[in-house]
């Protein structure tokens, strides 16, 4: 059957916004047809069962969370410092505060993982692909701090990410003051105290 790539994506859309409203249970195909507004069926003629259409819904939440290409020329125009850094870490929360059906998505997607052992493998080599593609972006483009550091920042904002748009009163709208204090003790520091040598 011929397939429109653009009604393709509106449906994964559309599965998107479900996932992250009612849940991994909710997540039917008729839910998504009903979601986007098209004739009941539609969506099992693009998708052949339910587990690739989490496999597209995963690729979808990332392809809608990636920064524009322009805005982010412009944020490395500023001189490579721990300041750009948190820049940069803020303007990750602020696409995941935007889209908050994306995030909500992948957290679901996660936890499904946890369960779907082919999902969860698929899950794994994605995420961990993108971590390593977030280090050598750090590392290539001359910001301060090593790997280890760049894992830090991943490891603690994220977590701080979960906590701001699912249990938002624990952090009170501190978020962005959170990855400033998080940025200057990790990284404004001189070179020959950044990991200073422990005891043997």
């Amino acid at each position: 059957m011929r397939q429109n790539p653009q009604r393709r994506t509106a449906l994964l859309d559309a599965a998107i916004e479900v996932l992250a409203r009612d849940g991994m249970r909710g997540l039917t195909l008729r839910a998504v047809d009903a979601e986007a507004g098209v004739p009941v069926g539609t969506c099992s003629n693009y998708f052949a069962h339910r587990g690739q259409l989490l496999g597209q819904i995963m690729s979808r939440t990332r392809e809608r969370l990636t920064p524009d290409p322009a805005e982010l020329a412009d944020t490395l125009t500023a001189p490579r410092d721990h300041h750009l850094v948190a820049r940069l870490l803020r303007q990750v929360h602020q696409r995941m505060d935007n889209d908050r059906a994306s995030y909500l998505a992948m957290l679901e997607l996660r936890l499904e993982g946890a369960r779907r052992p082919e999902l969860g493998a698929e899950l794994n080599k994605g995420l961990a692909a993108e971590l390593e593609t977030n280090i050598r972006f750090h590392l290539d483009t001359g910001l301060p701090g090593d790997r280890t550091d760049v894992v830090l920042l991943y490891l603690a904002v994220h977590g701080m990410i979960v906590d701001d748009l699912t249990v938002p009163a624990v952090l009170d709208g501190r978020a962005p003051a959170l990855i400033d204090e998080l940025t200057t003790r990790l990284l404004a520091r001189p070179a020959t105290d950044a990991h200073p040598a422990t005891d043997a």
